[in-house]
């Protein structure tokens, strides 16, 4: 049996996803993850290295995610209607 080449692969993941078959929490998580990757040597390098990498991985995910909830509170605030 022949294995399909890659852009046959890219071919039917940009498929699943502009059906949005894919469940959009799980890449949500994945995409807060990534930008923490960015936020949280930040994070280390602002404490002066009081705080362990862990401490600072989840400092950085707790603000990621106040962040997200005061926008989506603004929204539903401000434009009521849409949702």
């Amino acid at each position: 049996m022949k294995s399909p080449c890659l852009p046959q692969i890219f071919t039917e993941i940009i498929a699943i996803v502009a059906d949005g078959r894919l469940p959009k929490l799980p890449l949500y998580i994945f995409l807060g993850m990534c930008f923490n990757l960015l936020v949280a040597p930040v994070v280390y390098a602002a404490t002066g290295e009081n705080f362990s990498h862990f401490q600072a991985w989840s400092l950085g995910l707790l603000g990621l995610v106040t962040l997200s909830l005061a926008t989506y509170l603004f929204f539903v605030m401000f434009v009521p209607e849409k949702f």
